[in-house]
Parts: C-alpha cells; structure tokens; sequence
C-alpha cells in the first residue's frame, strides 16, 4: 500500500487555514517567502495561477516529498486588479470602485510534488454582485473588518451581506479556496 505524501498549505492565511480543515485533518502550513505578481502584462486569472505556483514551488523544495497546496487569490473588474490594499483609504476606494458592479474573483491553485515531479494548475472564477454603495456605507463595512490583508479590501465571510447583493460560482473561493474543485482535484491525485 502506497504511503500518502505530507501535505502542507503554503500560505499564512487563517481563511485558507480554515476552509482546508473541512477537508481533512492533517496538513501543516508554512509561509511561502516569495513576492507577488502583479504584472499588468498577465490576466487576472494568469496572476492568480502565477503566484499560486510560485507559492508552492517556494515550499516545496523545502520539502520535496510532499504534495503543496499554494493558492492565491485575485479580485479584478473587467482587466484591472484589486490587491490587498495598502491603507484604509485604498480601501474605500476599492469599495467605491466595485461599488454597484459585478466583478471576479479568481483563485489560483497549484498542487506540486518535486519526489515524485506532479504538478496540476487550475483556476476558479466566482461573479460577485456589489451593492450600490455610498461613503457612509463603505466607512461602517470598514469599521467592522480588516481589510489590509483581503484582495479586494473586502471578506464576503466578514459582514459580506451589507455590501454584496449576490454572487454566481462558488462562495468558499471568494473566502480564498475554491473547496468543490480543490476536494476533486485531490481525488484524482
């Protein structure tokens, strides 16, 4: 009987942390050390798939026996980017830019071993309809969340119904991990 590899989540992120739990049990984490993509000559969906892999990649030769999970995450309206913002300030304006529109999520996943080499990239895409939003409303969301660590500026998780009207696809992949495709993937590895 074949041993199943250690799996690790390459990623600091409590959300992701959470989502993989219901899936199994046993995983460690570690913090993939790598800078971000964010080249405006990539797709979103490119970005995302991107900086998964490299995220991976990273953790992986560090342990070149188990099966990595890197995943990234990336908000875009029509082909502009929405990363973690830098201040609240850059927040609000996220808000007030995705305010009354529907835009993309998309996450990026990468499953990686080096011993043996296998390697699957996919990526997931959820619609998600905002509110039409006004400063005061953008000001008592922000009071409520940190946004400095969510692309976007935003946590459909954390009070997402005062300014979300709806979402189309898969709501555990705008929290950070799109668990229907990822429980698939991991079957058929």
């Amino acid at each position: 009987m074949k041993q199943k590899p250690k799996i690790i989540l390459a990623s600091q992120s409590p959300r992701r942390r959470m989502l993989l739990k219901r899936l199994m049990a046993n995983f460690e984490c570690e913090v993939a050390e790598i800078e971000e993509t964010a080249s405006r000559h990539l797709t979103p969906n490119e970005i995302a798939k991107t900086n998964a892999h490299r995220k991976a990649l990273a953790v992986a030769k560090n342990h070149p026996k188990a099966l990595v999970i890197g995943s990234d995450t990336v908000v875009a309206l029509a082909s502009k980017t929405f990363a973690k913002p830098k201040d609240l300030q850059e927040a609000a304006g996220f808000l007030k830019k995705l305010s009354g529109k529907t835009h993309q999520v998309i996450t990026g996943v990468s499953l990686l071993s080096l011993e043996p080499f296998k390697v699957k990239l996919f990526s997931e895409t959820t619609h998600v309809g905002f509110q039409k939003l006004n400063d005061q409303n953008i000001r008592e969301y922000l009071s409520m969340i940190n946004p400095l660590d969510k692309a976007g500026g935003y946590a459909i998780q954390e009070h997402g119904e005062w300014i979300i009207g709806e979402i189309f696809g898969s709501y555990t992949n705008v929290v950070g991990l799109p668990m229907e495709r990822l429980r698939e993937e991991l079957k058929l590895w």
